[in-house]
């Protein structure tokens, strides 16, 4: 007895295996479940991606399109009351551009649909038509609405008093 306990001493432990190093021995390793599971998961959000990223895109480019409206419109009202003559703001329903006259033309994007509704003397042939803004702040009035593949959209609203731009959602 006493050679063992003087062997417990030396080496500190004792010869039998530990139930912590016989458990661990067992769970080295995946089970084909689990590698089943993270293979559908992977599959799952390779197979998501592409329609979040269409959907994405589409939503920028609407934005984009509204914003770039907004922003010729109300630029052509400014540049009318700034330097004292009418200026345009031109839509090609055709071409899918717009912009005010004289300065850049933006393009539609494909996805999108612009309608207008304009006095009559500012339409042309071809789907081109026309808000005439003028130096004391009125216009000949007007409103064009992008629309989006789902059927919601935006009108933009120039008054013709006032000359102002207002925004308002379409119903589907």
């Amino acid at each position: 007895m006493r050679r063992r306990l003087a062997r417990r001493l030396v080496f500190g432990v004792e010869k039998k295996a530990s139930p912590l190093l016989a458990r661990r021995s067992t769970l080295n390793g995946f089970t084909l479940i689990e590698i089943l599971v993270v293979f559908t998961l992977i599959a799952l959000i390779v197979g998501l991606t592409p329609m979040a990223y269409g959907r994405l895109q589409e939503s920028a480019q609407y934005r984009d399109t509204v914003r770039a409206v907004l922003t010729d419109m109300r630029a052509a009202r400014q540049q009318a009351m700034a330097e004292g003559v009418e200026t345009r703001f031109a839509v090609d329903l055709q071409a899918r551009t717009f912009g005010v006259t004289g300065g850049a033309v933006h393009q539609v994007p494909e996805p999108l649909t612009v309608r207008a509704a304009m006095a009559g003397q500012e339409t042309g042939r071809g789907g081109q038509m026309s808000i005439r803004f003028l130096p004391r702040g009125g216009a000949s009035g007007g409103s064009l609405d992008i629309i989006r593949p789902s059927g919601t959209g935006v009108r933009l609203r120039v008054d013709w008093f006032t000359g102002r731009v207002e925004q308002e959602a379409l119903g589907s």
